[in-house]
């Protein structure tokens, strides 16, 4: 072999040849992939996230989802129609109440039973509390991946105070069962009003000191500004709602655009972003925790006397001292406890705007006491559905705040 044929072989790879072998500014000739997740202190929950990697760019990103197989609407499937709604408490498991309040609007749709207004009132209540509580635990433990550990704590703290209010109206904290269908499991406790505005305000003020610590930190902006970024067209196409869609400039909240429960008759503000970025997701969420106390005092101000509970048979249970007494009381309860109540044969929807989106149940009655199908359009799954759209072309280190600003909850995105 001549000298001239060896150099032909050793000459380095450069201008035309480079492009010919496909090496743009780099030796390697394919992105380097790494698993994120399943099990992953970032995710917040069980989901994997198989990245391809060039240095440090995302060239791809597949997110899966699945991994707890709890199986939530064939178990619903299964059960009486009041059975199911300890079921919901378990979807996203940051807001119970509103999944609660979310499945009873939807079988008290298919019965056509109207709850009482006091009952309406404290619906808002219970579910405001835990919207603020579920904004909490995002943002919180958002900056915590991020090295802020101190709102962390400020949010958790002011998280406590507000779980307090739960364990009043229910007796629990995290899995409540709240609702039940025409009604509540219990009346707004004496003095609760007393007990409740005093936590709000402390609540309130840790979320500001928490908003002083990362709104104008620049490590805080660095990483949360410009990431994670997709076009309003784009979240519209794909289902996205919630804090998200309404960061990126649209006003879509389901309180708004389909009153239900006593919403249209309150006065409260629909945040929205500009730029459909992580930090205006931040600033979205911060922002409805205000909102969310400011809905609180107008219901516990403008709270209504009266039943918390419809008196219709077919749902509601005798009471005790009269089951105790009366045979045809007795024989009421045992059929609705062992058969459910049977709403006519049919179909509804019903959306309720929870933490993290519009939540809809799709409910198909055969008569019977079970619902023949149960379908839970559960926000989280929509909108981890573009996450890779959200990543592609960014760095690795966006992976962890744009996943923390979809917040997304693995019991409501589990199929």
């Amino acid at each position: 072999m001549s000298d001239q044929e060896l150099k032909n072989l050793v000459a380095p790879i450069d201008g035309a040849n480079r492009r010919l072998h496909g090496f743009e500014g780099d030796l390697h000739t394919e992105p380097m992939r790494i698993q994120f997740g399943p099990s992953h202190p970032a995710t917040h929950g069980t989901v994997r996230i198989v990245l391809d990697l060039d240095g440090e760019r995302i060239v791809d990103a597949d997110v899966q989802v699945g991994y707890l197989h709890r199986g939530f609407e064939k178990e619903c499937e299964t059960g009486l129609y009041y059975q199911n709604i300890p079921y919901t408490d378990r979807l996203n498991y940051s807001s119970p109440m509103l999944n609660n309040v979310g499945y009873c609007l939807a079988v008290e749709k298919l019965f056509d039973i109207q709850t009482p207004p006091r009952c309406q009132f404290l619906r808002v209540v219970g579910g405001e509390i835990s919207r603020m509580v579920d904004h909490m635990l995002a943002i919180g433990s958002s900056a915590m991946e991020l090295a802020a550990f101190t709102p962390m704590l400020y949010l958790l703290e002011g998280r406590e105070l507000l779980l307090d209010l739960t364990d009043a109206l229910c007796g629990a904290r995290v899995t409540t069962n709240f609702t039940r269908i025409g009604g509540l499991c219990a009346d707004m406790p004496e003095g609760f009003k007393e007990f409740a505005i005093p936590r709000l305000d402390r609540a309130l003020k840790l979320v500001e000191d928490a908003d002083k610590l990362l709104t104008e930190n620049p490590i805080f902006r660095e990483r949360m500004e410009g990431t994670g970024r997709l076009p309003a067209q784009d979240l519209i196409a794909w289902g996205v709602t919630g804090p998200i869609l309404r960061a990126g400039g649209i006003p879509y909240d389901v309180r708004r655009v389909q009153p239900y429960l006593v919403y249209g008759d309150l006065d409260f503000d629909v945040p929205v972003g500009e730029h459909s970025d992580n930090f205006d997701r931040y600033l979205v969420r911060l922002e409805e925790i205000r909102q969310s106390r400011r809905l609180i005092l107008q219901c516990l101000e403008r709270m209504p006397d009266g039943p918390v509970d419809s008196d219709d048979p077919r749902v509601r249970w005798p009471a005790k001292r009269r089951v105790y007494t009366q045979m045809e009381e007795l024989i009421d309860q045992f059929k609705l406890v062992t058969e459910g109540g049977y709403p006519p044969p049919g179909e509804i929807y019903q959306a309720v705007e929870a933490a993290n989106g519009e939540l809809g149940f799709y409910l198909v009655s055969d008569g019977s006491g079970r619902p023949w199908k149960c379908r839970c359009r559960s926000p989280s799954f929509s909108n981890i559905s573009p996450m890779n759209l959200m990543l592609k072309g960014g760095q690795l280190a966006d992976v962890v705040p744009t996943f923390g600003m979809i917040n997304m909850i693995g019991g409501e995105t589990d199929r």
